[in-house]
């Protein structure tokens, strides 16, 4: 099992990037970068490819609405020439605030637009002719849909690095969880139950991968964990309560009623009294309670939080329930704290 780290889209992005070799130097395998509103991730991850030598390079996410398809493809192409074939495309629908709220662009059809975003972006790195008449997008665009009638098929100019990168769905849908399963080379899932997420992902996984795509490799399954290795009690409490606040902002908060799909979520792991009544007080403006209401049984589910006995059997649970990667957050305060949590990390899983 590998292990990632997210890398924060704000703050002092420059120092960051300066640390990060640290934990290249103690085995960490990945560092992924989302973007929402804030400097754009490409030239950031371009800043990474540069900075390091081994470490894969993964976009956490890029959506889908704010670029074309075929940008989304030469983009993916230029980070893996620039970091010599260590990056993975990561895309994703987003949301209606972020699409709709900074971009101004409509946000419909998540799953279809997913679908034909990627074949899009391999007939891109296979430098074939772009022709594609999807549902979606229609390359090249004919009068027929808005065009002049001017446009021909053309292929890229440079020739990638590789004509397969790796493509990654972040998902929580059945329908896209479906999808990841069935043509992307891996799966990004948030706030990851192993004991719970048959109950949770199993059906949709089960009928994407009945359907995969042949020529792709086994579904990669990259999973976000907030990490404290400690057997101090003050310590262990600070980080349930760091994860009961980030679970009560998601589940109570990312989306209205009926329009929350972090709230669907953990009613699908079984928390259906407990998600209702944390949504109820967040939008309340009641946080605090918010957090309190997140079941402690919850918190340890999706974090590794404890001794390090407790926190090697909790990844090997991960690993057990297919996951790949742990795309993990220390959280203790100090960078040397971090580093060593990625080094013992490292050492639980190798």
């Amino acid at each position: 099992m590998k292990i990632g780290m997210p890398m924060s889209y704000s703050g002092g992005f420059k120092e960051t990037v300066e640390e990060l070799v640290e934990y290249e130097a103690v085995g960490l395998d990945d560092v992924l970068l989302p973007e929402a509103y804030t400097f754009d991730a490409v030239s950031q991850l371009g800043y990474i490819a540069a900075k390091t030598s081994t470490l894969g390079i993964t976009s956490g996410i890029l959506n889908i609405y704010s670029r074309t398809p075929a940008l989304l493809a030469m983009t993916a192409a230029g980070l893996d020439y620039v970091s010599d074939g260590r990056f993975t495309l990561g895309i994703g629908a987003s949301g209606p605030q972020v699409v709709e709220g900074f971009h101004g662009i409509k946000y419909d059809a998540p799953h279809g637009r997913c679908r034909e975003v990627v074949e899009i972006c391999r007939k891109v790195w296979r430098r074939e002719p772009l022709e594609y008449d999807g549902k979606h997008f229609h390359l090249p665009l004919t009068k027929e849909h808005g065009g002049s009638g001017l446009g021909k098929p053309l292929r890229l100019i440079n020739h990638p690095v590789r004509d397969n990168i790796p493509v990654v769905l972040a998902a929580l849908g059945p329908k896209n969880v479906q999808l990841a399963a069935e043509m992307f080379d891996g799966w990004e899932p948030i706030f990851y139950v192993p004991e719970r997420a048959e109950a949770a992902f199993g059906d949709a996984l089960a009928k994407g991968k009945a359907n995969r795509q042949a020529g792709l490799d086994p579904l990669q399954i990259i999973v976000d964990v907030k990490v404290a290795i400690t057997e101090d009690a003050d310590e262990k409490e600070a980080a349930m309560q760091n994860v009961r606040e980030h679970l009560a902002l998601y589940v109570g908060g990312m989306g209205a009623k009926g329009k929350n799909f972090y709230n669907d979520l953990a009613i699908r792991y079984g928390y259906e009294e407990s998600a209702p009544v944390i949504q109820e007080l967040f939008l309340s403006g009641k946080k605090a309670e918010a957090a309190a209401a997140v079941p402690d049984e919850f918190v340890h589910g999706v974090a590794l939080i404890g001794a390090p006995g407790w926190v090697k059997e909790r990844a090997a649970a991960f690993a057990e329930s297919g996951v790949t990667t742990l795309n993990t957050s220390p959280l203790a305060p100090t960078h040397a704290g971090r580093v060593s949590t990625i080094a013992q990390l490292k050492s639980f899983v190798s």
